[in-house]
């Protein structure tokens, strides 16, 4: 197990990201990536053909094995299933009880895009239709075409999850959503949204009900 010292708290794709941005396994004898052997990580990041539009591997060379998913130490009063986000360090927490938490990698909002504060999920979808904000489109109006929603698809922005965070009954613009492009993992690309690889999303989401507290930390 490792321990964290963090203490509580292209294309159409790139609508989503902005002009500028185009369990632990600790097993004897072996070489460990991440908490993960490398023969676990790519079962774990493996291809999901049952998806309804199938999902390919990740290529873990291009993520940095400090961000693939592991269990840490991660002290914190909040209740088991309460999700942090850690811009600064690009990772999400989901709080496990007894000083422990998973842990993803992530990415982030860009300069400029960076918020902070409490939220909550307050609602979910399976391969959700994306439709850009007019903020969004107003910025970018490449994304016009898809005012009234671009269809699920791998090329999809939001991918194959989503959760949507939610502050006092209203919905924030804000998401945590799934991406297949893990070279952004780690990187400050969005509009404010969170994404995590689309293996760890599938894990996430299952875990995570409606109303589940979300703690976004400063950056």
């Amino acid at each position: 197990m490792t321990t964290d010292n963090t203490n509580t708290g292209i294309g159409r794709r790139a609508f989503l990201f902005g002009a500028a941005a185009l369990g632990t396994l600790a097993l004897a004898g072996c070489t460990t990536i991440a908490g993960l052997s490398p023969a676990e990580a790519e079962r774990v990041y493996g291809p999901l053909p049952n998806e309804r539009f199938p999902v390919p591997a990740v290529n873990l060379a291009k993520v940095a094995p400090k961000y693939l998913r592991q269990t840490v130490r991660y002290p914190s009063d909040e209740a088991v299933g309460t999700i942090i986000v850690d811009p600064a360090r690009y990772f999400v927490y989901r709080i496990e009880g007894d000083g422990l938490a998973t842990r993803y990698g992530a990415n982030v909002g860009r300069a400029g895009f960076l918020w902070s504060g409490e939220a909550y999920i307050g609602r979910k979808a399976e391969w959700p239709v994306w439709t850009p904000p007019k903020e969004m489109i107003a910025r970018q109006p490449e994304a016009a075409p898809y005012a009234n929603g671009m269809p699920p698809g791998l090329n999809n922005p939001l991918g194959a999850r989503t959760l949507y965070l939610y502050q006092n009954g209203a919905y924030t613009l804000f998401t945590i959503y799934s991406t297949i492009m893990p070279e952004t993992i780690g990187r400050g690309v969005s509009s404010g949204c969170v994404g995590l690889l689309t293996q760890d999303m599938v894990d996430l989401y299952e875990k995570t009900p409606v109303n589940t507290k979300v703690i976004v930390l400063k950056a």
